[in-house]
């Protein structure tokens, strides 16, 4: 589970349809009245039946005032990148900071070439795209006169300016190897589309690109992941973005907990509202609404103070540790079901995946995933109630309510424990994921409040008393 914890962005992708530019100034107008936080548009010259993209961008920025706009991705073989630089600096400037700068090697090859652009391959079409962003990034940066050698994009005492209003974010739009890699090592943002890539490939593409930018010396949470989607509404559920909106909210939540998706950018049809209107005031707060939620989670737990030495100090360490591990599994169980709900994984595909989670590998299935877990959280349990417990108690009778009260949560936890089992059981023959996801709640708050008081009230006392654990 690789939540990077980056607030979260919604947006429209609309064509630039010159023959509908109507349409598309409209979408425009309730994509910045609804409440979304961007737009982009493609950026494809050699069509012909296209507005030209920044010439679009530059017309809608002076038509708005909030929402933030970006190529969804600029031609990087048909625009040099040293105007390309000026160009977005200058719209972010007349704009107050709202341009972000999207990235596109360059597909179309023959397309690209009948309209007097490069013929390259694809490889040198990389290599040419790692150019120029170092271009770009050498001109926003305030200092002497700069010279950038290079086969495809170069700089030869040219000075920089103008600087944009705000750090503009370099997104690439990336989908093998070398582009992922080059992602990582240098860009601030990664914007792939549905259809290109599916949800069940961004776990692998984005461990490419953290890969990289470790490798870089970068930190992968700072590079932003967003995703191009589309779907259609409807009563019943039907796969991924094809179901009711909560569905919706539910699978792109799920997007954000298991893989960092942040930015969410809905292709849109222009002059067709009902989708986008939708899309920003149900699907974008319910989203936000599952996120917070589960951040909040690891987050509630603050490291106790543990002795230093001594078997107190062992002992203190030793119940850390089994509270960590409980912790851990419960957040396994949850980046699972996050999966499932973003349709990554199927509740019979979730059994695999799960057996590599836990120490017993035999028939398995969510149901015993948790009778697993449940069987830990128990014994850990009975092991308190009837030997640590009855050895702080006699030590010390002050403990004795504290005692009483974590014997009593014990009893209320062993009944949670079998409503999740049972919850999970059933969505394997159903796949609804609305009884789990109350059960599985409803024991992350209890479990996760009781080991948080109970290291509070009982780790000093087991340091002091040299309580073996």
């Amino acid at each position: 589970m690789t939540d990077y914890g980056h607030d979260l962005l919604f947006g429209a992708a609309l064509p630039p349809d010159a023959g509908g530019r109507e349409a598309v100034l409209a979408s425009v107008a309730l994509a910045e009245d609804a409440g979304l936080d961007l737009v982009g548009f493609q950026d494809h010259p050699y069509q012909p039946g296209f507005l030209d993209m920044w010439t679009l961008l530059s017309y809608v920025a002076a038509r708005t005032r909030r929402v933030r706009l970006f190529p969804d991705v600029a031609n990087v073989a048909l625009r040099p990148p040293a105007v390309l630089a000026r160009s977005a600096a200058a719209l972010d400037l007349l704009s107050g900071g709202r341009v972000e700068l999207g990235l596109g090697a360059g597909y179309f090859l023959d397309a690209i070439e009948s309209v007097g652009g490069p013929r390259r391959t694809m490889a040198e079409h990389v290599d040419a795209l790692a150019e120029a962003i170092a271009v770009v990034r050498a001109l926003w940066t305030p200092g002497p006169p700069v010279t950038l050698p290079g086969r495809y994009h170069s700089l030869r005492e040219a000075r920089p300016g103008p600087v944009p209003a705000h750090p503009i974010g370099i997104w690439l739009g990336a989908y093998k190897r070398r582009m992922l890699t080059l992602t990582g090592r240098a860009a601030d943002g990664w914007v792939p589309s549905l259809g290109y890539a599916s949800p069940e490939d961004l776990g692998p593409m984005s461990r490419t690109i953290d890969a990289a930018a470790e490798e870089a010396g970068r930190d992968p949470a700072a590079i932003r992941r967003a995703f191009n989607v589309s779907g259609a509404f409807s009563a019943a559920s039907g796969g991924f973005l094809k179901g009711p909106p909560r569905d919706w909210a539910e699978q792109l939540a799920g997007l954000t907990l298991a893989h960092g998706t942040s930015v969410f950018i809905l292709g849109a049809t222009p002059g067709e509202s009902d989708d986008l209107r939708r899309f920003a005031e149900e699907v974008a707060p319910a989203v936000r609404e599952i996120v917070d939620r589960e951040r909040e989670r690891p987050g509630e737990r603050v490291a106790p103070a543990v002795p230093v030495a001594g078997v107190g100090a062992e002992g203190a360490r030793a119940l850390v540790a089994i509270h960590d591990h409980l912790r851990q599994q419960l957040a396994q169980l949850r980046s699972v079901l996050a999966e499932v709900a973003a349709g990554m994984t199927s509740p019979v595909e979730a059994r695999s995946y799960l057996s590599r989670m836990t120490i017993r590998q035999n028939e398995w299935t969510l149901g015993a995933f948790c009778a697993a877990y449940c069987r830990v959280v128990s014994v850990h349990h009975a092991i308190e109630d009837e030997s640590m417990f009855p050895d702080l108690k006699a030590a010390d009778q002050a403990l004795a309510p504290v005692l009483a009260r974590l014997r009593h949560e014990h009893e209320g936890i062993a009944e949670l424990l079998q409503d999740v089992d049972a919850a999970l059981v059933a969505m394997i023959e159903d796949e609804r994921l609305d009884r789990t996801r109350e059960a599985v709640d409803r024991l992350s708050d209890v479990l996760l409040a009781h080991l948080r008081y109970e290291e509070d009230q009982l780790l000093e006392p087991i340091g002091r008393l040299s309580i073996r654990v």
